[in-house]
């Protein structure tokens, strides 16, 4: 992260006129305005006169911004022809790069809307220097935080009894956004009461205050006092800094208020490095990796530091299925003496149910994996008709109002996270996330990484969703670069400070958002049947344009391209909205909130390894920052994949054992894994099969990557019963009366392990066990193999003239 000081600029609008507008209706021409929106530098959206009947608008008017150069700037110009019966209709937006303006200078543009009808829109630009002192930023290259202060105000009650109306506050824009002061309730019985707003310092902040009507006996001067509307505006930069002041008084109250710059330090992390716990955790987690490749690949001297290759271990999910799958897979590796060979272990819903039950030990993978393979046998097969029990549907409610107290969303997915303590426990289970920083604090075991999308309304998974990963340590979003601590997570954040403190989250909650099957929309059942929704895209994506202007600017460093928006119809929407429309969402307050785009956020390498929804160059205004809520679902809903988090360059990951639990294809969530690492630029091995070789699969796959030398090899274990039919354990056949035992259905129409079957019977669940315990423990030979070609591939790194034996 960056800190430096970076002055404003002053940014003049005037808004000429347009020529031969569209007419939004039949009856007569539009009656035009226009709308400014420039959220970087005012939480205000301005707008012009309207102009009535008329297909050639002139408004000239001119709107001021002080602009942070810094910043991303995209000045949205929108149309709308005014209707007094209807909502307004929105003709089109132009988007326009305020990075392109050269510094004092007038330009006159003229925006070219529709070329075959002649549409333009004229508008006038300058740019000049601000005499304001420069401002604090702290950047990581894409994201940035810019200064903010507080307004402290004070309502002082000057009458014991009392009042009919009281007082309401807003700062638009700010943390807080909105206050009120009832003075006719017991809330405001004191003499003195207190609150506060936090702003960004330079971006055109106004308090507004409602007041009762009648008369004040004093209003601060600056201030723009309405007697007959009861209202009171003040620019909040207009007040003296660090000085008390009485905004408003009369005999019944006085208004006082005081603005402070406020602390300079992040409570979030800006940058796309490890956190020091993780670094910390693999120095540790290093000398017991070296230990255990040193035996089992029965090495006659130890590894030194740089020869040391990192392993993952990455699975799919599959509900009940890849629980108990995960559970098989991790005791083969644990009879192979693998698991300490492993940096990493990632899951995604179903598996994360595992690892949720896992790292409750601090020391698992060091004892007999039997135990708890047992004791989740036992919440597998129980009987599960007192989910919906009286009871346990008061404890739900009990537990759902809790969570809505303490100031979290709650939605159905919390109903289902509820649903799955229940399935995998005996009572309540306090256990959070930040809690399994216990077991790894001494690289004991792997450090896990769980794996989910964020995602935006109105716009299907296809066009946007974000990568996001949660570890004992930290939760962060890996295209922007920015995490909080676990134990803040869900708490309330503005501008990369917090603002109000959460209690975290049990992680109940975090296995249903990262399981979250109810989230679910018309456009996903689509994907199952055909593969694909480019059919419904015409209907789900906003039409965007590049436009021309003149006089063409010469090109300048970051600048993006004109662009005109233009909305879809009445219906057109209604049907995107019912495509959509998810049924149920986690949602978590945003820890991104308020945080700006940095103006070369494009020229980013780490942004650009992530960059895929379609707003990332189109829609800078639009992006996660904006938001007052994350949106998180199950990573399946794009990839059923655990993978993105470990191809993070900094991990330097070098094997990757991906064990896969899909149901129907077994193989599509590695093809889908390739082709976007592919599209992306990121370092993967490919992977391809014949349809034949698809009817008939192997155990395992080992794929090196030979095309890219920086990509990881790569052991893909799908879920077939192959061998195991014939052989109870590698090597030892079945007799006669144990070939039952083989008979494994994964993959049938009629299997019992559907993804939506939450209860299994005892057979099933061993049998389960062990085809997957079976299909690691056969390929041993290939496991060892990747790891010795890994440790060769470092040390031949490190010397070029190194031959292996």
């Amino acid at each position: 992260m960056q800190v430096e000081e970076s002055p404003c600029n002053l940014l003049s609008v005037r808004v000429i006129g347009a020529k031969n507008l569209r007419q939004a209706d039949i009856i007569s021409h539009s009656d035009c305005y226009i709308s400014l929106w420039l959220p970087t530098a005012s939480s205000t959206r301005f707008q012009t006169k309207t102009v009535q009947n008329s297909k050639d608008p002139v408004w000239n008017e001119t709107f001021h911004f002080m602009v942070q150069r810094k910043v991303k700037n995209m000045l949205e110009l929108s149309i709308y022809d005014k209707d007094v019966c209807s909502q307004d209709d929105q003709l089109f937006t132009v988007r326009f790069d305020v990075a392109g303006l050269p510094l004092n200078e007038k330009v006159l543009m003229s925006f070219k809307l529709n070329p075959e009808y002649h549409e333009e829109l004229e508008v006038e630009f300058q740019l000049h220097n601000s005499s304001s002192a420069p401002e604090t930023i702290m950047t990581n290259g894409v994201l940035l935080s810019r200064q903010i202060c507080c307004l402290n105000f004070e309502v002082q009650k000057k009458k014991a009894k009392k009042m009919k109306k009281g007082l309401s506050l807003m700062v638009k824009g700010s943390h807080e956004a909105h206050q009120e002061f009832d003075f006719d309730s017991d809330n405001c019985v004191r003499p003195l009461c207190q609150s506060i707003f936090h702003y960004a310092k330079y971006k055109h902040p106004i308090l507004e205050v409602k007041l009762p009507k009648k008369g004040l006996d004093y209003v601060f001067g600056p201030c723009s006092h309405n007697q007959e509307e009861g209202s009171l505006n003040v620019e909040i930069n207009s007040l003296p800094n660090s000085k008390k002041i009485t905004l408003a008084e009369n005999n019944k109250f006085a208004l006082h208020v005081k603005t402070e710059d406020c602390q300079n330090n992040l409570d979030v992390r800006l940058g796309y490095d490890l956190c020091p716990q993780e670094q910390d955790f693999l120095r540790k987690r290093k000398n017991i990796v070296a230990g255990a490749l040193k035996k089992v690949l029965r090495l006659e001297k130890d590894l030194q530091e740089h020869e040391i290759p990192v392993v993952a271990i990455v699975t799919t999910g599959g509900s009940t299925r890849s629980l108990t799958a995960f559970y098989g897979s991790l005791r083969g590796l644990q009879k192979l003496n693998l698991i300490d060979c492993a940096s990493y272990l990632s899951g995604l819903s179903g598996t994360t149910w595992t690892m949720g039950n896992l790292y409750k030990d601090a020391y698992w993978s060091r004892k007999d994996l039997n135990e708890q393979i047992n004791e989740t046998k036992r919440h597998v097969t129980k009987s599960k008709l007192d989910c919906f029990s009286i009871e346990r549907l008061k404890y739900y409610s009990r537990q759902l109002h809790q969570r809505k107290q303490e100031g979290q969303k709650t939605s159905c997915i919390d109903l289902w996270g509820l649903v799955i303590e229940y399935l995998l426990n005996d009572g309540k289970d306090s256990h959070k996330l930040s809690d399994q920083q216990q077991a790894v604090n001494e690289g004991q075991n792997p450090l896990p990484i769980y794996s989910a999308i964020n995602v935006k309304k109105k716009y299907s998974t296809l066009d946007f969703k974000e990568w996001a990963e949660f570890t004992p340590y930290e939760v962060g979003i890996l295209k922007y670069g920015v995490f909080v601590r676990t134990e803040d997570f869900g708490s309330e954040f503005f501008m990369g400070r917090l603002m109000k403190r959460i209690p975290e989250s049990r992680i109940c909650y975090l296995q249903g958002m990262w399981s979250s099957i109810l989230s679910f929309n018309l456009l996903y059942f689509w994907n199952l049947s055909h593969g694909s929704e480019d059919f419904w895209h015409k209907w789900t994506r906003d039409h965007i344009v590049d436009i021309d202007e003149e006089p063409p600017l010469p090109s300048r460093p970051h600048e993006l391209k004109t662009q005109l928006y233009t909305p879809a119809g009445p219906f057109s929407s209604a049907f995107r909205d019912m495509l959509i429309d998810r049924f149920s969402v986690a949602q978590y307050h945003n820890f991104l909130r308020g945080l700006q785009l940095d103006n070369s956020y494009l020229e980013n390498d780490m942004f650009r390894r992530w960059k895929d929804t379609v707003l990332d160059s189109s829609s800078p205004n639009q992006l996660t920052q904006s938001e007052e809520y994350l949106i998180l679902e199950d990573t399946g809903f794009f990839i059923n994949s655990s993978c993105a988090p470990l191809l993070r360059q900094e991990r330097k990951v070098d094997v990757i054992l991906h064990l896969n639990y899909n149901s129907g294809s077994q193989t599509e969530p590695l093809e889908q894994m390739c082709k976007y690492c592919r599209e992306q630029g990121i370092p993967f091995p490919s992977f391809e099969l014949s349809d034949n070789e698809k009817e008939h699969l192997k155990e395992c796959y080992v794929c090196k990557g030979a095309e890219s030398p920086e990509a990881p090899i790569l052991l893909f274990f799908p879920q077939v019963n192959d061998t195991f039919r014939y052989y109870k354990a590698p090597g030892v056949k079945r007799s006669p009366s144990e070939m039952k035992d083989g008979e494994v259905d994964t993959s049938s129409n009629c299997t019992p392990y559907s993804t939506y079957s939450l209860t299994f019977s005892s057979e099933e669940y061993d049998k389960l066990v062990e085809l997957s315990e079976y299909n690691i423990l056969n390929n041993e030979h290939l496991i060892l193999q990747a790891l010795r070609t890994a440790v060769e591939r470092k040390i031949r790194r490190n010397n070029p003239s190194y031959q292996a034996s």
